[in-house]
């Protein structure tokens, strides 16, 4: 097996080097984060020490991409400053550790050992499970991020545990869960969505669990709640966040018992069930602010899955559309329309704040737009959306990024005023970098103390800062 090493200290390269090949293994060196991704990407690379401090970035921000390599290789972050914050973000990005290189050589090895037992057992297992294709009717696209949130899927559907789907509005979030049902041992049981943001709060009770003939006022009949009928299947909570905290505490005991009792019976009824829920709002925030019960939390997110909004996956936009553009067309009777270079290349220049939802209605809008026409252009994308992407260009200019002194108003007397919707998200994408910006500085780059100021989550902070491009070092 083969095992990366990326430090810029020679020392530590050969004092790592040499716990390496005492394992039976052969180390590759590398000084400088670069050098270490070419290494990776060439594959056959089996487990990584990646240092944090590295002269051409923080390690950390080579880990996605080390992650994705070919051979999807263990990486062990490694660093002489230990720091809580970023051992927290290198786990939850998928390192398999984070030691201190004061550490003693005993544990750094027995660390290296166990990641490379982990990924024999795993390599072992594989050869003997026939591989079998994830369904994933509705969800196109093969980016890593795609990919990663993929993964989980498969390993979700292989489990009866509680899973929490986690993203923006738009992001597919059903289709998802749909996944996990399709690629279970319930598929063929009933999925069952229950929509908690239309759930009327008079009749929460009634329409989850179900309720006798003469419970209440207009109770003529007895009535079988949606919790009930996902008996052998699935049930789907859909923004779950929207469910009434006194609902909370029903809900959760339903959870942990498997059975339900209607409304007006003296009868419990067994309920076999596999629960997935999904959310766009902070449950964390939500907990603190006292919205949102703790233990139902945690019983809900035995499996996270948080999905990518589409600006950090425009490598998909081709893809999405050609697909969806090639069913819509066959739906109406139209020969498929070919795309020009300039119609995608809105598409992947806009920042999608509606997501895979807002680039549908956009593609829909071109459909109509060039009804008789065999051709698509970026001229039949709507308007507001071409302008914006016009207009972050122009703001841009030739090899810079949008200066950030002030919003987008008229460029010259000529041009008059923007949309006061283009004018409000300018203003607001200003005031939320320069808070951040000054966050991060009175805070002393201290993610801890940044979240408690902020009152954000940890990881809603990171996703600002890097949509802000906004580092912590």
């Amino acid at each position: 097996m083969r095992v990366l090493i990326i430090d810029d200290d020679e020392h530590m390269r050969h004092a790592l080097g040499r716990t390496v090949r005492r394992l039976g293994c052969e180390p590759v060196m590398a000084g400088m984060g670069g050098e270490g991704l070419q290494h990776a990407e060439k594959g056959d690379i089996d487990a990584v020490f990646l240092d944090v401090r590295l002269p051409d970035g923080n390690g950390l921000s080579f880990l996605p991409r080390l992650a994705e390599a070919p051979s999807r290789p263990e990486v062990i972050i490694i660093t002489g400053a230990g720091d809580p914050d970023g051992a927290e973000l290198a786990i939850t990005n998928g390192a398999w550790d984070y030691i201190e290189k004061t550490a003693s050589i005993q544990d750094i090895t027995l660390t290296l050992r166990r990641a490379l037992d982990f990924r024999r057992e795993r390599m072992e297992s594989r050869k003997d499970c026939p591989v079998r294709a994830l369904r994933r009717k509705g969800i196109v696209g093969d980016s890593p991020a795609l990919m990663r949130c993929l993964d989980l899927v498969a390993q979700s559907a292989q489990t009866r545990a509680n899973v929490l789907i986690c993203g923006e509005t738009g992001t597919g979030k059903e289709l998802f869960a749909r996944a996990i049902h399709e690629n279970s041992m319930r598929s063929d049981g009933p999925f069952v969505v229950v929509d908690c943001a239309g759930l009327p709060e008079n009749l929460v009770e009634s329409i989850l669990f179900g309720h006798s003939k003469g419970s209440f006022t207009g109770a003529e009949k007895d009535r079988t709640g949606l919790v009930q009928r996902a008996h052998g299947g699935t049930l789907f909570l859909d923004e779950v966040g929207e469910l009434p905290l006194l609902m909370q505490k029903s809900f959760l005991r339903v959870l942990q018992e498997r059975t339900v009792r209607p409304l007006g019976s003296a009868e419990e009824v067994p309920c076999d069930f596999r629960l997935v829920a999904a959310t766009n709002r902070d449950l964390e925030a939500m907990v603190q602010a006292g919205e949102f019960r703790n233990d139902l939390l945690f019983r809900l997110r035995s499996i996270l899955i948080d999905l990518p909004p589409l600006r950090e996956r425009k490598d998909d936009i081709p893809a999405i559309s050609n697909n969806y553009l090639d069913r819509e067309c066959a739906r109406a009777g139209m020969d498929r329309k070919g795309c020009y270079a300039d119609f995608f290349d809105v598409l992947t220049h806009y920042s999608w704040p509606g997501n895979v939802r807002e680039l549908l209605h956009a593609l829909d809008h071109a459909l109509a737009a060039a009804i008789t026409e065999p051709y698509l252009f970026a001229r039949h994308l709507p308007p507001a959306l071409r302008a914006k992407v016009a207009r972050a260009r122009v703001a841009a200019g030739p090899g810079s990024t949008p200066p950030q002194a002030s919003p987008p108003m008229a460029e010259n007397a000529g041009a008059g005023l923007p949309l006061l919707q283009d004018y409000r998200e300018a203003v607001l994408q200003q005031a939320e970098s320069g808070y951040l910006r000054r966050l991060m500085a009175e805070s002393g780059n201290c993610v801890r103390k940044a979240v408690s100021t902020s009152g954000l989550s940890q990881s809603r902070l990171y996703a600002l800062l890097k949509k802000h491009n906004i580092t912590t070092s």
